[in-house]
């Protein structure tokens, strides 16, 4: 075990963010056509509850909900109703970055690459995870070390052996990426692309104006239509008839009822919860000191002058200037803005012991000397004390009602819809709902996008709605608000319209082509009279073009128009002054330039950019290098069946409602 490691903060975010790093690098690579493919297995497939089986190792359902919800509570901290419903999404992310994962780590092993515990101990030390266990260089201690792991419901033996897997990873990347080169030639390339300017004259031609003057006759659309009548085969789209039964959660909760002896048992239980740490509410003033330089020394001079800083502050407070003022003329520290407030700290909670033990023995509203903190020099105050203790049930009975009231409302829901589904399928969904208080509701035909009456969108649902047989049994589903019983009573499968019923989509589309085809006829007369008259500014004018003059634009420009330079506009880049290009096309616009001006950039600025392209370059060409090696690597071994795929546990997974983690 390594025994050793420190720092309060935003644990949760750096571990969590540290254990997905690496695996984030996959999600490139699990988006390349074709990953993740592989046929449902018969013999020899994983067992129920397993994801896929990589070189003998179990990836289980269990841990791709689990990666699953870490992602969507990285990019969606807030949290919210949509939750549930971006969760199987994630689901099949998880899955094919923890295949990918487990691949990679089994090729680096094949390999004879190993992560050693002294690798270990330098990621930790010196890696992503330092402000966390090694804050300001000193280990926290292995009790802290241990704790802080638990906050995140990580073992020490898992955590640990997830950072060898990391830097397993690292290793067979660097081997792979190592590689890559780029030439003086490349950079040089790439210096130019990105820097040279170019200012031009440009005509252009509006599709909206061209769309103004088209009046198709009614024999030229009902041509059209049948034209391109295969395009509207089956266009109507399937649509359903249900009827459903809502058990709203909010309002079984409003009706639920807490006791006080539920209470107290509550309380009794979770005792442990309610306990407040000996803690103390505190200001500094902290003045930092120089750093050590790259011989390792530290600059006495700087040293001395931030101990002078800090002993003059301290003579001012003695003076009887008031804390808060000192801190804001003094701190080095982003606290010193407000006054040197941090606000309350745990006994144990300061990075270096000294400053730990010198604010737990003042009293309040005193201050303590000068103390060496070894990176900084800091004066502290304590605003208040609160000494350890346990807070009593009347102060917290009000924050416990809630919690149970929400889990008798959840089983209470849960029980209800359970029951009204098992009498929805013995005496009919009417009968059961109107035995429970319900109303049901019956619909005209929907399509999956239309919303429903008392629930809304439903995404979740329609899937379901739009995947069971007509007359089926009544089926439930869970949604944020409940939980909804409902049935399929007619199905209207997709059908192709008739022109009268389609007629304002095909004169829009006939619009749109007629428009398109004038447009790039127009733009394409525009450059050939321009180019043969040598005069741009005469050809717009003939064909009633505008005519507008750029700036000295970059690669990474917008011009009114023309939209990104790095669109079709960008052949502006390879003409030379006084050239004329070919019709542009940007969609919504025709138009034609003519340089007027190319200004490349100077030796000077290549100079200074040319390290920061070379690192840009090589960056890109090491991930692209990886990621083919990736790609190749679990082609061969899904091959060989060194790695197998659960497709039935897959799909299931990434249907499955909530995202819930069974076990926990």
């Amino acid at each position: 075990m390594i025994r050793f490691l420190q720092t309060p903060g935003p644990l949760k975010k750096v571990i969590l963010g540290g254990l997905l790093t690496i695996i984030c690098v996959f999600m490139v690579i699990t988006l390349v056509p074709g990953f993740g493919s592989t046929d449902l297995f018969g013999t020899g497939a994983p067992a129920k509850g397993v994801v896929a089986t990589v070189s003998g190792s179990d990836i289980t359902a269990l841990e791709v909900q689990r990666e699953a919800r870490q992602m969507v509570q990285q990019q969606f901290p807030q949290g919210g109703a949509q939750i549930a419903m971006l969760l199987p999404y994630f689901a099949s992310q998880a899955a094919q970055q923890l295949i990918s994962r487990s691949a990679i780590i089994a090729e680096a092993r094949r390999m004879g690459l190993r992560a050693t515990d002294d690798d270990v101990r330098d990621e930790l030390q010196h890696g992503r995870y330092a402000s966390v266990f090694f804050p300001e260089g000193k280990f926290i201690g292995q009790a802290a070390y241990e704790e802080r792991l638990q906050q995140v419901n990580l073992t020490v033996t898992l955590f640990e052996q997830s950072v060898k897997d990391d830097i397993l990873l690292e290793k067979l990347r660097n081997l792979v990426a190592g590689s890559a080169l780029v030439s003086d030639a490349e950079v040089h390339e790439k210096f130019l692309k990105d820097n040279t300017k170019v200012k031009f004259d440009y005509a252009v031609l509006n599709k909206e104006d061209i769309l103004k003057t088209i009046h198709p006759a009614e024999a030229e659309l009902k041509a059209y239509y049948e034209q391109h009548k295969a395009s509207y085969a089956n266009s109507i789209p399937e649509k359903r008839k249900i009827r459903y039964a809502l058990i709203d959660s909010a309002r079984v909760q409003a009706g639920v009822q807490v006791t006080q002896q539920e209470i107290a048992a509550y309380y009794d239980q979770h005792r442990d919860e309610y306990r407040v740490p000996e803690q103390v509410n505190v200001r500094q003033v902290l003045i930092k000191t120089p750093l050590a330089g790259a011989d390792g020394k530290v600059d006495a001079k700087g040293v001395e002058a931030a101990q002078k800083k800090g002993q003059d502050a301290l003579q001012q407070l003695k003076g009887g200037a008031k804390f808060e003022d000192v801190a804001k003329k003094y701190s080095d520290d982003p606290s010193g803005k407000t006054g040197g407030s941090i606000g309350w700290v745990k006994r144990g909670g300061f990075p270096v012991p000294e400053v730990d033990k010198a604010a737990f023995s003042l009293a309040k509203g005193t201050n303590s000397d000068l103390i060496n903190a070894g990176y900084a020099f800091v004066i502290l105050h304590v605003d208040d004390k609160q000494d350890a203790h346990a807070k009593t049930l009347d102060e917290v009975k009000d924050q416990i009602e809630p919690v149970i009231k929400a889990q008798k409302a959840s089983q209470a829901t849960d029980a209800q819809a359970t029951a009204l589904l098992s009498q929805a399928r013995s005496g009919g969904l009417d009968k059961a709902a109107a035995s429970k208080g319900l109303t049901v509701v019956a619909t005209d035909f929907i399509n999956r996008s239309d919303s429903l009456p008392g629930i809304g969108s439903a995404p979740q649902l329609m899937e379901a709605v739009f995947n069971a047989a007509e007359k089926s049994p009544p089926d439930e589903l869970a949604l944020p608000q409940g939980f909804v019983v409902y049935e399929v009573l007619a199905i209207k499968p997709p059908a192709t319209p008739s022109f009268e019923e389609i007629r304002a989509r095909v004169e829009s589309e006939f619009k749109e082509s007629r428009a398109a085809a004038l447009l790039t006829q127009k733009t394409q007369e525009l450059s050939d009279r321009a180019k043969s008259d040598h005069d741009l500014k005469k050809a717009a004018k003939e064909l009633a073009a505008t005519v507008k003059t750029s700036d000295l634009v970059l690669p990474d420009s917008q011009v009114p128009d023309l939209g990104a330079m790095s669109g079709p506009a960008s052949v502006a880049f390879t003409l030379k002054p006084g050239d004329i290009s070919g019709p542009i096309d940007t969609n919504t616009n025709g138009a034609v330039l003519a340089v007027l001006e190319k200004q490349g950039p100077s030796d000077s600025d290549y100079a200074a950019k040319k390290d920061q392209i070379r690192d840009s370059l090589l960056q890109t060409k090491q991930q692209e290098l990886f990621g083919l090696f990736v790609t190749n690597l679990r082609d061969q071994m899904e091959k060989s069946g060194k790695i197998k795929i659960n497709q039935q546990e897959m799909k299931s997974l990434t249907k499955r409602q909530g995202g819930e983690d069974e076990g926990e």
